[in-house]
């Protein structure tokens, strides 16, 4: 497969992209676990059907010491017993900041309150905006069919 627009040969996409790495860089850098970062990119891209996004974060958590049973169990974490209660509460929020238009209200208070549980301002800041990235990017690579499969993992840092 081939991609649509290639966002390096435009001056418009070098910019957003460029933008967009920095921001990705910046993400890694917030106070949010590793591992929780890969796994809420990993479901966030899985719901959204994104195959670039999951084979980066794939390849990402791995390097940074996921295993592959927990990568694996993502896709169905409330049935799997390898995740924390942070984590779950991660993935929660996850799914529903990602799955917005299925819900009219939005963020259920349960599930914000569940994170809040777990997570201090400064993650949930950083979840948050990390959701919201996602969500940005899948949406910027489906729409222009990149391809998947090839990414190296600390390609971009």
């Amino acid at each position: 497969m081939d991609a649509r627009l290639n966002f390096f040969a435009t001056r418009t996409g070098t910019k957003v992209i460029k933008s967009l790495m920095t921001l990705g860089k910046d993400l890694k850098d917030m106070p949010l676990p590793a591992a929780t970062q890969e796994l809420v990119s990993l479901r966030v891209s899985q719901i959204n059907g994104c195959a670039v996004c999951i084979d980066m974060h794939t390849k990402e958590a791995a390097a940074a010491g996921e295993t592959a049973l927990r990568m694996n169990l993502v896709a169905a974490w409330r049935e799997a017993a390898v995740f924390t209660e942070a984590e779950r509460a991660a993935l929660a929020l996850a799914e529903e900041g990602t799955r917005v238009a299925d819900g009219a209200g939005g963020v259920a208070d349960k599930v914000w309150a569940k994170a809040a549980e777990h997570y201090d301002e400064e993650q949930l800041a950083a979840l948050v905006t990390l959701i919201s990235f996602m969500n940005m990017a899948n949406r910027a690579n489906i729409i222009t069919r990149q391809p998947a499969g090839d990414y190296v993992a600390g390609q971009f840092h």
